[in-house]
């Protein structure tokens, strides 16, 4: 079963940054398209910004210019660089492969204070 290891979550003040990774395992990485979800409280989870095999990226309205998806193949990991961060920007933090696996990690708490 395929595993999903999200971390570097923290409190911030607005305005701030903060890097978010996560680590996959017994999946074959290279292929597949990645993607950054987030899951603030009583809402939906959402798509933050996803990134391809080949590299391409795509980000949800609310955080271009300010989010930066990447990923290192070699590592099996996904990373998003979270730039001027805002308090709606306030949620668990996800990674998973775009299709989703049926499979979550444990998210990472991202807290940005006003």
């Amino acid at each position: 079963q395929v595993q999903l290891v999200e971390s570097g979550g923290g409190l911030v003040q607005a305005g701030g940054s903060l890097r978010l990774s996560c680590v996959a395992s017994r999946i074959i990485f290279s292929i597949n398209s990645m993607a950054w979800y987030r899951q603030a409280p009583g809402k939906q989870r959402e798509l933050v910004a996803s990134i391809t095999s080949s590299g391409w990226r795509n980000y949800a309205d609310s955080v271009k210019g300010r989010f930066t998806i990447s990923r290192d193949d070699t590592k099996k990991t996904v990373y998003l660089q979270m730039n001027s961060l805002k308090p709606e920007d306030t949620a668990v933090y996800y990674c998973n492969r775009v299709p989703v696996l049926p499979a979550w990690g444990q998210g990472t708490q991202v807290t940005v204070s006003s």
